[in-house]
C-alpha cells in the first residue's frame, strides 16, 4: 500500500482537511489492491430496517430495485462515539525538524495527520468524533458531535498543533493524571484512540497501567498508538561517535558515547515495553506501535478492524 500524494495539488490546497482526505482515498485505494481486498470500507448511506421502527424513513425507491427494507441515515445519525486523546508534550516534538511535514514527520506531526485521517473517516460513517490534547495537563478537550461544523472546529484544532514550536519551550508530560482526568470527562461508552508516545517522567508504570484500566473500568473501547520514532527511540540506532542528549520536556543534557549506554538503553525501554503490551492485553486494549517512519496504514487498518468488530 501506497501513501504517494499528489504533491502538486498539496500546494494548491494546503488544508489538514484536505491531507487528511488525500491519505484516507490513497489508503483505501491501496487497501483494495492488497490481500485486504475484501474487507469492507464502503460508506453506507442506508441501514437494514428494523421491525418495530418509524417508516417514515424507510427509502421506497431503493426497496422497489432491491426489495429489502433500508431507512436512509441522516447527518444528525451517529453509528459510534470516539474521542481521540493526542499527546502535546515537548517528547512528542522529536526529531527536531526545521519544517516536519506529512512526508518527514516527528511525532506530533504524524500524529495530528492520523487523527485528521480518522476525522475524515468518521464524518464519512456518520460517527460522532471528539479530541482531547493534553501534556502536563488536559490542554483541550471537547465534546463528540457529528455535525459539519464541529469536525470543522475540530480540524481548526488539530491545525494549532501543527504550529512550529521553540526548542526553549519545555513541557512535560502527566500522562497517567490526563488519563485518568479525561476518562471521568467522557460521560458516554466510546471508541477512545490514544496517541502518545508514553513517556512520562512524573508517574511510575504502574500509575500509568492503572489510567488505561481506568477506561475500561468506564466501559470504553480502547486503541492505544504507541507512537515511536523506531530506529532511535526504541533500537538506539545512533553512529558510533559522542553525541549530546537534550531532554526535551526539561532541557537536561547529557554527553555520551551511544555505545556505553545503548545495551541499559534497550533492556530498560524493553521491559517497559514488554509490561505495556502484557498489561494493554490484560486490559483488552489494543495496543498498536507506530513508527513514524512506517506510513499510514499501519493505524488505519487496526481502526477499520476495530470499528468492523464493535457492529
Amino acid at each position: 500500500m501506497s501513501n504517494a500524494l499528489d504533491t502538486s495539488r498539496l500546494e494548491q490546497f494546503s488544508s489538514l482537511e484536505f491531507l487528511a482526505r488525500q491519505v484516507v482515498e490513497g489508503f483505501i485505494t491501496g487497501l483494495h489492491k492488497s490481500p485486504f481486498h475484501g474487507f469492507s470500507v464502503e460508506f453506507a448511506e442506508h441501514r437494514l430496517y428494523n421491525t418495530g421502527e418509524s417508516i417514515r424513513s424507510i427509502d421506497w425507491k431503493l426497496f422497489g430495485r432491491t426489495d429489502r427494507l433500508y431507512t436512509k441515515r441522516y447527518e444528525e445519525e451517529t453509528n459510534l462515539r470516539c474521542q481521540v486523546f493526542i499527546d502535546n508534550s515537548s517528547s512528542m516534538y522529536y526529531p527536531v525538524l526545521a519544517s516536519p511535514d506529512i512526508s518527514h514527520p516527528n511525532k506530533i506531526t504524524f500524529s495530528v495527520y492520523v487523527a485528521a485521517a480518522l476525522l475524515y473517516l468518521f464524518r464519512k460513517q456518520r460517527d460522532a468524533a471528539g479530541i482531547s490534547v493534553f501534556s502536563d495537563t488536559v490542554e483541550l478537550h471537547t465534546q463528540t458531535k457529528s455535525n459539519p461544523v464541529h469536525h470543522r472546529y475540530l480540524f481548526n484544532e488539530l491545525d494549532k498543533l501543527l504550529i512550529p514550536r521553540s526548542p526553549e519551550e519545555h513541557k512535560g508530560t502527566n500522562v497517567a493524571q490526563a488519563i485518568h482526568e479525561l476518562a471521568e470527562r467522557i460521560h458516554k461508552r466510546s471508541l477512545v484512540i490514544i496517541f502518545s508516545d508514553m513517556f512520562d517522567r512524573s508517574a511510575q508504570p504502574e500509575e500509568l497501567f492503572s489510567a488505561l484500566q481506568h477506561l475500561k473500568h468506564n466501559k470504553h473501547e480502547v486503541i492505544l498508538f504507541h507512537v515511536v520514532d523506531k530506529g532511535k527511540e526504541i533500537n538506539f540506532d545512533f553512529e558510533d561517535r559522542p553525541y549530546k542528549f537534550i531532554d526535551l520536556e526539561t532541557g537536561e543534557q547529557l554527553r555520551v558515547h551511544p555505545s556505553k549506554l545503548r545495551e541499559r538503553y534497550v533492556e530498560a525501554l524493553s521491559t517497559f515495553n514488554n509490561e505495556l503490551k502484557l498489561r494493554c492485553g490484560q486490559y483488552h486494549i489494543d495496543l498498536v506501535e507506530a513508527d513514524i517512519h512506517s506510513g499510514f496504514e499501519q493505524v488505519l487498518l487496526p481502526y477499520l478492524v476495530k470499528r468492523s468488530k464493535l457492529f
